[in-house]
């Protein structure tokens, strides 16, 4: 096996990564969880397909988000990729909306853990939290597919240059 080298030396400042990786265009999906009584959803963009067999798929979660330890106790998601015209959604499930708020006018359905899945989207990911990578300010969750549901035949959101567009 190929040895790793050691961490470079020089500083990527975080603005300019940032800057970068905004014109590379991302597909916009919204994990939601449920843990007693708590319901919750946080919008990400670093959803990737990890592997088909056994299926498994993976997101980060930054430290600070309420998302972070309410998916641990949780044990697993659901994931609502999201449909063009969802925007709004995004915007909704991405601002740190207070609890008693964040359900209010949302059209959703249950899955078996209670999770919600969100109307209109693309399609819908259950998942039973697998592993998780520390990885600086965020943790990338790795995450075992259990279900995979089709929704709306539309075209994708996709997030670039700060922007929501469809794909």
């Amino acid at each position: 096996m190929a040895a790793i080298d050691p961490p470079s030396t020089s500083v990527v400042e975080p603005e300019e990564l940032r800057s970068l990786l905004a014109r590379y265009p991302s597909g916009v999906a919204v994990v939601t969880v449920a843990a007693g009584e708590q319901k919750l959803g946080l919008t990400v963009g670093t959803l990737v397909a990890l592997s088909l067999d056994p299926p498994h798929v993976g997101f980060a979660i930054s430290k600070e988000a309420a998302m972070h330890e309410l998916l641990r106790e949780a044990g697993g998601c659901v994931i609502s990729i999201l449909a063009a015209g969802q925007e709004w959604l995004a915007q909704h499930f991405a601002r740190g909306v207070p609890p008693i708020a964040m359900w209010h006018g949302i059209a959703t359905e249950e899955d078996a853990t209670g999770a919600p899945l969100l109307v209109g989207a693309l399609g819908w990911l259950e998942c039973s939290l697998t592993d998780e990578v520390e990885a600086g300010t965020h943790t990338f969750f790795v995450c075992e597919v259990r279900k995979v549901e089709l929704g709306e035949d539309a075209p994708a959101l996709m997030r670039v240059r700060g922007e929501y567009k469809s794909a």
